[in-house]
């Protein structure tokens, strides 16, 4: 009798683990051509958005994903117009967002590790080093668990998520790509030989990642405040600006942010000066910058030669404010657009002021 019990108990215990492989192999299978197609779009690996949208959402079956849509545990903050939902979590009753669809939260999981300044550093990683993604999760505060780098680890090595982060681009647009076959776990002659028919695409698609790697790290190089990302000489620059009838001093470098020419103000030096070393009007120089005529110059502050654009380059869709106190030109300075075209893009009033988590649409 009492083996027949401890038969009974080992089988239920089985019967229990299976179900719970099969609700996290439906969640890959669900799932993971989004989170291609987001890690394409983003440069979020895919391996870390399914094992973040597993452990946050319970593989879809918690209130939250199943009443919000909400994969992610993504709060509210200040810059959200959406709808809501109050949950209990590092405090009772706290705001959560509520999406339309699943779809929607994906998305929104990638644009906000994207665009806001403390997760930025992530970006400097590589799409396939998922372990530094998901220690740096934890050090930028996305989560309070200690344990929170080690859950995701786990996941991703237990469900092989981290294949997907080589899945072609084409992955992302075949919402069967993912056949029962395939899942973790299970052998088939028809598994075999999709693997052996994915290997060169493999390979493609790992020296893809790379060079999607070397170019969003040069485009953050670009847009990070006080980093240019293409210094020129001068004497290069000329040439270029001549049919805008521009001519610059051959003393120091100039740099471009956004297509803009810029150069970095030295000690003592203000607006006249520059103004006068390169031969443009007080005036100009004052409007390429969104300066007042009483503005002053730090050593360090960029001044542009040249007007800016009216919106950032593609990719750079949107700006999260980082701190109170950081005001509309900050930003516009930062990024090489025009404040008067930020303004109009947002409906804001001139001196509009800033709070911290507000969302700037660039382009």
């Amino acid at each position: 009798m009492k083996k027949i019990a401890g038969f009974v108990a080992a089988f239920a215990l089985l019967c229990t683990h299976l179900a719970a492989d099969s609700i996290h192999e439906k969640y890959i299978r669900e799932w993971a051509p989004t989170a291609v197609r987001e890690m394409y779009r983003s440069g979020v690996p895919a391996s870390i958005t399914l094992a973040q949208g597993m452990l946050e959402s319970r593989c879809g079956l918690s209130d939250l994903a199943a009443k919000g849509n909400n994969h992610f545990g993504i709060k509210c903050h200040s810059d959200w117009k959406g709808g809501s939902m109050r949950a209990d979590d590092d405090r009772k009753a706290e705001c959560f967002r509520v999406y339309g669809s699943a779809d929607e939260s994906f998305r929104d999981h990638s644009d906000f590790l994207r665009y806001r300044d403390r997760y930025k550093f992530l970006f400097d990683y590589d799409v396939t080093d998922y372990k530094a993604w998901a220690h740096g999760l934890k050090k930028a505060g996305y989560a309070t668990d200690p344990s929170y780098p080690s859950k995701l680890i786990k996941l991703i090595e237990d469900y092989g998520l981290d294949r997907y982060d080589s899945s072609p681009a084409s992955f992302a647009d075949d919402s069967s790509a993912i056949s029962e076959a395939d899942a973790p776990g299970q052998q088939s002659a028809s598994a075999d030989v999709k693997a052996g028919q994915s290997r060169a695409e493999a390979r493609a698609a790992a020296k893809a990642a790379k060079a999607r790697a070397k170019a969003a790290k040069k485009h953050r190089s670009e847009v990070s405040a006080g980093i240019p990302s293409s210094p020129l000489e001068l004497e290069e620059a000329v040439e270029v600006k001549a049919s805008e009838k521009f001519s610059f001093s051959l003393s120091r470098t100039l740099m471009s942010k956004n297509g803009v020419m810029f150069i970095y103000a030295r000690r003592g030096e203000t607006y006249e000066s520059i103004a006068k070393a390169n031969h443009l009007f007080l005036k100009e120089i004052l409007s390429f910058n969104d300066a007042p005529q009483s503005a002053t110059l730090h050593e360090g502050d960029i001044v542009y030669l040249q007007k800016k654009k009216n919106r950032t380059q593609k990719g750079l869709d949107k700006y999260i404010v980082a701190a109170d106190g950081e005001s509309l030109r900050d930003i516009c300075q930062r990024f090489a657009v025009r404040q008067v075209s930020v303004e109009k893009m947002n409906g804001f009033a001139p001196g509009h002021s800033l709070r911290e988590g507000d969302t700037i649409l660039l382009r």
